[in-house]
């Protein structure tokens, strides 16, 4: 009996169907009668299908079969399927890079809610409102270094960070007030004493059952 090492062995394109279902493809496409290899390609699909029971309720689960049965056979194989057949370009076409915030890179510990509030404060009238966003914006800014950082951070560097993100628009540099505490911007919420009247009623209830 001659052994066969895996060195040897066709490539399997997509390995999670193991080798027996790559040969049924492989011969499927050497068949030279069309309604011979219709029936061939739909009962490989419905093997492929009982071998991944855990993805029928999956949208388009059988389009992703037909798909997958197409890609190995390496796009070769000619038989009338219920779906648009896949062109190997697009499928393997590289996704475009996304565009991200100018800002995310750097500052991404701020998030980009951070960025849309401060184009919206960008986009109010000079005012009290508009000043009070602008000084609750920073806040959340200071909170939000803090999640990151654990540490402690100056006003300053948070409002170097506001004009900076702003383009230049909002410099609070020369600003003479004062950002909340730490400790306040930190503390934890505590309960009221509705949620502490809900509590106590889930323990009685829990030892009551």
């Amino acid at each position: 009996m001659d052994l066969e090492y895996n060195s040897d062995r066709e490539h399997l394109i997509i390995p999670e169907y193991g080798r027996h279902i790559q040969k049924l493809v492989n011969h499927c496409i050497k068949l030279e009668d069309r309604e011979v290899r219709n029936t061939m390609a739909k009962a490989i699909v419905h093997v492929m299908g009982n071998m991944q029971p855990h993805l029928r309720d999956v949208p388009d689960f059988q389009h992703k079969l037909w798909d997958q049965l197409f890609i190995m056979s390496d796009y070769n194989l000619d038989v009338d399927t219920p779906y648009p057949k896949p062109e190997r370009e697009v499928l393997q076409a590289k996704p475009e890079a996304m565009d991200y915030p100018r800002s995310a890179s750097k500052y991404r510990f701020y998030g980009n809610n951070i960025q849309i509030m401060i184009d919206t404060a960008l986009t109010w009238e000079e005012g009290e409102m508009k000043e009070a966003l602008v000084y609750t914006i920073a806040n959340h800014m200071k909170k939000c270094y803090l999640n990151w950082n654990k540490d402690t951070v100056e006003d300053k560097v948070i409002f170097k960070h506001l004009k900076e993100l702003s383009h230049k628009k909002i410099d609070l540099t020369e600003s003479t007030e004062t950002l909340s505490e730490v400790k306040e911007l930190m503390r934890k919420r505590k309960p009221t004493n509705k949620n502490r009247q809900n509590d106590s009623r889930k323990k009685s209830n829990k030892y009551k059952n």
